[in-house]
């Protein structure tokens, strides 16, 4: 017969165990994602002698500045409740602008970099306004504006590359160094994903663009100007995406039509899953770091072990379904509100 005593000592070790289970579920839940990115890397290192090589690191981190730059715009727009399906042809709008700009109009790489972000900052500003004014569903509303980038692409160039040489400070972006030996655009998207940081995270208007994004009624009826948000995480994200097209025309050489369309699937997919990881459910800069990181060491990998192209798209194409599929299903990601 048990005494009240040992009863209440088993009753406390069953509560114990609950709380212990429960600490381990959320931790599992906040970094889950990252112990993921530590067991492709694990992966990745045994098998292949090569992928550990300061030269492979250092050109891992160079192949995915120019997606981050794109997702931590991308990550504004959906931490604010939104959707930008236009980010792809944005960039590759923005990639044969700059170069367009510097070749044929002959203006220097600081005003066409100027005009093309300028660029990016309108079309993100009308895709705001379309979803704050005439009320169309950001979705809706940047999947007809990426056609009409795409247009202006090709209207601009006639589907053309654009191959000439470039002013030389222009190719600093790619090839130069910080400091001697920072490689520029990891230094670029370093600096750009703690600008976002901040901003999301440090400034009354990062808090709003969250609060807008969590419950946009409460945060209407608490007095942030939800509207104003939503503009300014839309222009923030076209402004991220004419920003990856000019580094991209950098590395490449050459202004490419169609070069930025694949960061769409990219960007997606660095973002969601980024929103499994550190405050589930919200997009975050430091998540979607962890995304960007993932998606560039998968891509390494089966490069170096010698995997087929289209693998690698089937591969990114899974882990965006797994990892949205995990979100919603654990009630961390709502598409319509």
């Amino acid at each position: 017969m048990s005494t009240p005593v040992s009863s209440t000592r088993r009753q406390q070790s069953e509560f114990g165990s609950i709380v212990a289970k429960l600490q381990s579920s959320t931790f599992v839940a906040k970094y889950g994602t990252v112990l993921a990115a530590v067991l492709v890397f694990v992966v990745f290192s045994l098998a292949s002698d090569r992928f550990l090589s300061v030269d492979n690191v250092s050109i891992v981190l160079i192949q995915i500045s120019v997606l981050m730059v794109v997702s931590s715009g991308l990550t504004v727009a959906v931490a604010s409740g939104e959707f930008d399906l236009s980010l792809g042809q944005v960039t590759s709008l923005g990639g044969v602008l700059v170069a367009g700009l510097m070749i044929w109009s002959q203006l220097s790489a600081g005003m066409a970099i100027l005009l093309t972000i300028l660029a990016g900052v309108a079309i993100g500003f009308v895709n705001g306004m379309l979803v704050t004014w005439l009320r169309v569903p950001s979705m809706i509303a940047t999947l007809a504006m990426g056609p009409i980038a795409l247009g202006l692409n090709y209207a601009y160039t006639n589907g053309d590359s654009i191959y000439a040489r470039m002013p030389e400070s222009f190719y600093y972006i790619s090839n130069g160094r910080i400091f001697g030996f920072i490689p520029a655009p990891i230094a670029i998207a370093v600096v750009v994903a703690i600008v976002f940081y901040v901003l999301l995270n440090k400034t009354r208007l990062g808090r709003g663009i969250v609060a807008t994004g969590s419950n946009i009624q409460a945060a209407r009826l608490s007095g942030i100007k939800v509207d104003r948000s939503r503009i300014i995480a839309m222009v923030l994200s076209g402004l991220g995406a004419a920003m990856g097209g000019i580094m991209l025309t950098a590395r490449l050489g050459s202004g490419q039509s169609g070069a930025g369309d694949a960061y769409l699937m990219d960007s997606m997919t660095a973002v969601f899953l980024g929103m499994t990881a550190f405050k589930p459910g919200r997009a975050t800069i430091q998540g979607t770091v962890v995304g960007v990181v993932i998606i560039g060491m998968l891509d390494n990998g089966l490069n170096l072990l010698g995997a087929p192209f289209y693998l690698q798209n089937e591969v990114r194409g899974i882990v965006m379904i797994a990892a949205v599929s995990l979100a919603v299903l654990r009630a961390e990601i709502r598409f319509f509100r």
